[in-house]
């Protein structure tokens, strides 16, 4: 089991820059741009998820990365935060309790999807 969160720290750290990423372009699309928190959060994911995969893959899961899991990741990561801005939309959610939950479950359930299905560990 320890060997399963190995990385975790350097997985959290890159998350906090995915973070701080996702948030700017979340609070300047729906902000400047006036878009709705659903598109809003879909597409501030897509740019800080942009950044984030390549780095985790490079330094904190130091293996191969298939690209369909990494499809699969991004769809599945971005259907949850394009859900998550929908229901804030439909609910009358505040912005910053949009992009803060969203926030809290992609670090979790990235780093398990991550660790889980998308990398492939290095032959020996």
């Amino acid at each position: 089991m320890k060997a399963f969160w190995k990385g975790f720290a350097s997985y959290a750290v890159i998350g906090l820059a995915n973070m701080l990423i996702h948030w700017q372009v979340f609070f300047v699309l729906t902000t400047a741009a006036e878009l709705n928190q659903a598109l809003g959060n879909f597409l501030a994911f897509c740019v800080a998820a942009s950044f984030s995969f390549y780095v985790n893959a490079l330094y904190t899961f130091d293996a191969r990365v298939s690209v369909l899991r990494y499809l699969l990741f991004v769809g599945l990561m971005g259907a949850m935060s394009f859900g998550i801005g929908f229901a804030a939309d439909s609910w009358g959610i505040r912005r910053l309790v949009t992009v803060a939950t969203y926030s809290l479950l992609s670090l979790l359930l990235g780093f398990l999807f991550s660790r889980l299905f998308m990398v492939r560990e290095p032959e020996a």
